[in-house]
């Protein structure tokens, strides 16, 4: 098996690498899905009643979650648990929460797959946790 030498590759040192990466991540606090992400969140994490039913859902989770695992909830179980979700997504402040976070994620997926072009190299894959951390 031949060993395949490549002679024009540029490696970069690591302290441009992480100051590109320094820059890369200043540059996505500017934009405005990542102030709407973050104006949301205050929103969400300031909001009582949001915060009040989140609790309650979780609670809730947290206590029939042996049942669940079992698939054995009653209906009746199954039913509160829904109420409580509802009451948790149907507010205003937590699906401006979730839609700011999802305009987010897209960005970063766009940015995610603009880098991998530029790289020719699957930056999302690149950069993911392994089974090993």
């Amino acid at each position: 098996m031949d060993d395949v030498v490549y002679e024009d590759i540029e490696i970069a040192p690591s302290s441009v690498v992480m100051q590109a990466a320094r820059d890369f991540a200043e540059a996505l606090s500017e934009t405005p899905q990542f102030a709407a992400f973050e104006k949301a969140a205050f929103a969400f994490h300031q909001d009582e009643a949001a915060q009040r039913a989140l609790q309650e859902m979780q609670e809730k989770q947290k206590s029939l979650r042996g049942l669940k695992m079992l698939n054995a909830l009653s209906a009746e179980q199954r039913d509160e648990l829904q109420r409580l979700q509802d009451a948790f997504t149907n507010q205003p402040v937590v699906q401006a929460y979730f839609k700011a976070q999802d305009d987010l994620a897209a960005l970063c997926q766009a940015l995610g797959d603009t880098l991998s072009g530029s790289i020719g190299l699957n930056y999302a894959a690149a950069c993911g946790s392994s089974c090993c951390g």
